[in-house]
Parts: structure tokens; C-alpha cells; sequence
């Protein structure tokens, strides 16, 4: 008879335990687009729900290939998502298994941003794909001063920046890529300015930074400008900035308070060559914008592009140097768009076609994010 409990109780504890390992993570791509992206969870329900902190593996079923992971902390002392990098094809379904770890795993940097003060005070961030970045107070007033959103052209996957920065020959292609993007006084590869009466009004730079993420999957920062009057409101704002790895696009997330009023017209835009014909796109229904730049002095194209997915831009077209999508931001309401770019050189990108197909494409993934259930 005490047998017979010992292996009921047995049995029990075993059920008990095949079942916490059982527990699982389940992503379903709704999309005819295969996908390699980041998935969030929130840190408190991952963790209460597979009994786990901060160390742990992710795999899938019978396979030792490890998926990587971040723990995002948006500026705060404790984890508030729990980040996973994952490949799924297009209408598939994945399961993940998590597995608690003695040892947290490392995972290769794909992301990074700093404060540049050496060059003016930029504020300079990227991905295993591309670099960007925003001028600073150092540069204002300088003949060279410029306005907008810099992107870096890069055909290799290391992160550049540092190496760059400290050789101080980024204009020149050795191998790895170079700055040939010219901003001047425009928007450049995205940038947001308030817009009155049918002009650009651009703001001064950034004041303050701060880093919330840097990385290894997302790299998330805030640019944060003094008030400034423009066109008689006086008008504060902050940047939030996202990047994350294998991704083309940033987002870009502006909070702006008026007050004098509760909402004011704003422009998204891009940098245009002058071409007679230039090679652009924009989706109305979508509210995209994408753009393939001539040849630069040899240096190959560059694809710029704009997604607003909530908003219903109106494309402006009155302005040689730029195009630029109209909108308004909302007092208390964040703005949220998205902003990337792709070069020729890099390989992944070759030609317009290819270019707004990508733009589409990720137009499609943020209307149908990946499908997440914990198991």
C-alpha cells in the first residue's frame, strides 16, 4: 500500500513537472512576408509564467541553436519586456521553449548609440544594417551646419561607429561603407519639423539625451529640445527613438506640447537630389513614402522612406530640396512614425523596384504584427 502512494506521488510530481516544461511561447506570422524580428513580452508575465529571472535560454523543440534575447528596461533600474529575436516564414507558426540558465547567455551587440561630443555633439546610433544620426548644440551656427537626420551608408554588419568616429575618414569607402548622404537644410532621411503657413520651420538642436536601451536587439534613446517660439506658439518636444537589429527602419516616436494651441501642423520629410524625374512613391492609402536617389559622385543610390501608420499625410511637393508629408500632432497625443533607409552597395537593396517592395512590405508588418501567446 505504501508503495502504491510513493508511485502515485511519484507520477504526480513528474505530471507537475513535464507540464512547467511543457509551457511554451507560440508566434504565428500572419503575413505572406517570412520575418526576422523582435517579439515583447511583458518581463512580470514571462517570468511568473515560466518561473525564471533574467537567466534563461530560448530554443526551439529539439534544437540546441539558442534565439537571442534582451531584457528592455526603457530607463528604468527593472526589465519591463523581455525581448526575442526570432526567423518565421510567411503563414508560419514557431514554438519557443524556455529553459532556466545557472549563467545569463551573451549575445552578440547589434545595436549601439552614443553622445559624440569629439564631433559637435552628435548623437549617433545603429543596427547591424545601418547608422544615423542628429546634430547638435556644438554645430549650430557653423557654416556647416546642418538640420535633419544623417543616414550612414554601411556594407558590412559590425557596428561602426566608434571606429569611424575615432579615424575620422568617414567620407571615404574602405570597404565598410561611408557618409556620402548629404543633409543641409533639410529634413534629410526623416526628420520631423513643425510646419506654418507653407513653410518649414526647423527647430534648434537637441538639448539633452538620454539612453533608455543600448542594445544587443534594441537600441532606444531620447532627444529632448528647449522650447523654442515658432510662428508665435511657444513649442517644446522630445524625440524617442528606436532601432533594432536586421531592421531598416527606425521608430520615432515625438511627443510636442503647444501652448497655444492644442494641436500643430508638423512635416515628416526627405531629402531630394533635384533630379528632372526623380524616382519616389507615395502610398496614400497607406500614408508611405519611399525614394531611390540617383547616383552620387560614384558612391551608389541610397532608398529613403517615411511610413505614417496612423496618421492620413498629405504629400507636399512644393519644395525642390524635399518631400514632405503634412500632418498634425495632437496636444498630449504622441506621434509615431517610421523612418529608413537602404543602400544599393550593401546588396540587399538594388534598385527602386526592390526598394518599395521593402517599404510595402514593412507596411504590411506593422499592420499584422507577429502573433504572441504564452503557452
Amino acid at each position: 500500500m505504501q508503495k502504491t502512494i510513493c508511485s502515485i506521488l511519484v507520477c504526480a510530481l513528474l505530471s507537475v513537472s513535464c507540464a512547467e516544461q511543457q509551457k511554451s511561447i507560440v508566434v504565428s506570422n500572419p503575413t505572406d512576408v517570412a520575418r526576422q524580428e523582435l517579439i515583447s513580452i511583458p518581463y512580470e508575465e514571462f517570468t511568473t509564467h515560466f518561473k525564471v529571472d533574467s537567466t534563461f535560454s530560448v530554443k526551439l523543440a529539439d534544437s540546441e541553436t539558442e534565439f537571442p534575447y534582451q531584457l528592455e528596461k526603457r530607463g528604468n533600474t527593472t526589465p519591463e519586456n523581455v525581448l526575442i529575436w526570432i526567423p518565421i516564414d510567411a503563414k508560419d507558426e514557431v514554438t519557443l521553449f524556455i529553459t532556466k540558465q545557472d549563467t545569463k547567455p551573451t549575445f552578440k551587440t547589434q545595436t549601439f548609440a552614443r553622445f559624440v561630443p569629439e564631433r559637435f555633439d552628435d548623437f549617433a546610433w545603429e543596427n547591424n544594417v545601418l547608422a544615423f544620426r542628429m546634430y547638435g548644440k556644438a554645430l549650430e551656427g557653423r557654416a556647416d551646419d546642418a538640420q535633419g537626420m544623417d543616414v550612414w551608408a554601411k556594407r558590412t554588419e559590425e557596428l561602426v561607429i566608434d571606429k569611424w568616429y575615432k579615424e575620422n575618414d568617414y567620407h571615404t569607402d574602405h570597404g565598410e561603407g561611408l557618409d556620402y548622404y548629404s543633409v543641409g537644410q533639410t529634413a534629410g532621411a526623416g526628420d520631423m519639423m513643425p510646419y506654418f503657413n507653407g513653410k518649414v520651420h526647423f527647430t534648434k538642436h537637441y538639448r539633452e539625451y538620454q539612453i533608455l536601451d543600448n542594445g544587443p536587439l534594441r537600441t532606444t534613446f531620447q532627444l529632448t529640445f528647449e522650447p523654442e517660439e515658432l510662428n508665435g506658439q511657444m513649442i517644446s518636444l522630445t524625440k524617442t527613438i528606436s532601432l533594432d537589429a536586421d531592421q531598416h527602419f527606425n521608430k520615432v516616436v515625438v511627443d510636442l506640447t503647444n501652448q497655444q494651441s492644442e494641436s500643430t501642423p508638423v512635416v515628416v520629410g526627405l531629402a531630394r537630389r533635384g533630379e528632372s524625374e526623380p524616382q519616389y512613391d507615395f502610398n496614400e492609402s497607406n500614408g508611405s513614402l519611399a525614394y531611390w536617389e540617383p547616383d552620387i559622385q560614384e558612391h551608389g543610390q541610397t532608398g529613403t522612406a517615411l511610413i505614417l501608420p496612423e496618421n492620413k499625410p498629405t504629400f507636399i511637393d512644393n519644395d525642390h530640396t524635399q518631400f514632405l508629408l503634412g500632418t498634425e500632432i495632437k496636444q498630449d497625443k504622441p506621434f509615431v512614425y517610421y523612418n529608413g533607409a537602404a543602400w544599393n552597395k550593401a546588396g540587399q537593396v538594388t534598385s527602386a523596384d526592390e526598394w518599395k517592395d521593402l517599404v510595402e512590405k514593412q507596411v504590411e508588418k506593422l499592420k499584422n504584427p507577429l502573433v504572441v501567446k504564452l503557452k
